[in-house]
C-alpha cells in the first residue's frame, strides 16, 4: 500500500470522529449526572420543607420525630448530591484529559453509579432507622 492510499485518510477521519463521539457521550453522561444530583438535592430540600410545615401545623411528638428524621434524610440527600456532582465533574475532567492525550480510556471496577447507589441505600436505611428507631 502506498502513502497515497485513500483508505489511510479515511481511517484518520474515522478515528477523529470516534474521539468526537466519545467526547459527546461523555458530555451527555455528565449532564445526566448533573440532572440526577439536582433532582436528589431538590428532593432533600423539599422533604425538609414539607415536614417542617407538618410540624408547624401539628407539633405533636410524632410530628417532631418525623421532622427530625426528615431533616437527617434530607440533609444526607443534599450532601450526597453535592458529593456526586463533584465526583462526576472530576471524572469528566480526568476522562477528557485522557481522551485529549490519546490515552486508553479505563473502565472502573467501582463506577460512580455504583458508589452513589450504595450511598443512597445507606442514606435510606439511616433515614428509616431514625424514623422507626425511636
Amino acid at each position: 500500500m502506498s502513502a497515497e492510499d485513500p483508505r489511510i485518510d479515511l481511517a484518520r477521519k474515522r478515528t477523529g470522529f470516534a474521539a468526537h463521539r466519545t467526547q459527546l457521550a461523555l458530555d451527555r453522561t455528565t449532564l445526566a449526572w448533573i440532572r440526577t444530583t439536582l433532582t436528589m438535592g431538590s428532593f432533600g430540600f423539599g422533604l425538609v420543607g414539607f415536614f417542617r410545615s407538618v410540624r408547624e401545623k401539628n407539633p405533636s411528638p410524632e410530628a417532631v420525630a418525623i421532622h427530625e428524621a426528615a431533616i437527617q434524610f434530607g440533609l444526607s440527600l443534599i450532601v450526597l448530591a453535592a458529593v456526586a456532582t463533584l465526583l462526576a465533574a472530576i471524572s469528566h475532567w480526568r476522562t477528557l484529559g485522557r481522551l485529549r492525550r490519546g490515552e486508553d480510556l479505563r473502565i472502573s471496577r467501582f463506577p460512580l453509579s455504583l458508589a452513589i447507589a450504595f450511598l443512597v441505600t445507606v442514606a435510606i436505611l439511616a433515614g428509616l432507622a431514625a424514623l422507626f428507631g425511636r
